[in-house]
């Protein structure tokens, strides 16, 4: 159950961190200095999914998680055993990716939402001082007040 947790829990960490390497603006000048998507290089610190691999090459043995054991013994067996379990982290970093894209998405519907909402009082207001300063002084009513929502 530990290596599970383990397991879950560095996919985790390497979808983290290959999302803040391609998409945070804090490392917005190391992409454009390596030439962004249209270079090689540029493209794998550009993509989440190409960076988790690099991220997960890195964390699955510094973290000692190796859920994929294979049969072959020796220095083959060791370096089989951490390409495959690196593998299977990226594998997993890229459903949680999907999961948060669209736990994202449905934020930025609402914000979305909420901005259009805004816009539209706004307009309303604009449009009532228009009609306001267009009206005689003797025909102005009273402004209504605003309709709950």
């Amino acid at each position: 159950m530990t290596d599970l947790f383990q397991l879950f829990a560095v996919s985790a960490v390497v979808m983290g961190i290959a999302q803040t390497l391609t998409k945070e603006r804090i490392f917005a000048p190391l992409r454009e200095r390596l030439g962004g998507r249209e270079t090689w290089c540029g493209y794998l610190v550009s993509c989440p999914y190409c960076a988790s691999h690099y991220v997960a090459f890195v964390v699955v043995p510094l973290t000692g998680t190796y859920p994929i054991r294979v049969v072959v013994g020796g220095w083959v067996g060791t370096v089989l055993s951490w390409f495959f379990s690196s593998i299977l982290v990226t594998v997993i970093a890229a459903f949680y990716r999907v999961l948060f894209w669209f736990v994202d998405e449905a934020q930025g519907l609402v914000r979305r939402r909420q901005r259009t909402e805004e816009e539209e009082t706004a307009t309303k207001r604009l449009v009532r001082k228009k009609v306001e300063r267009e009206l005689p002084p003797g025909e102005r009513e009273e402004p209504l007040p605003p309709a709950p929502h």
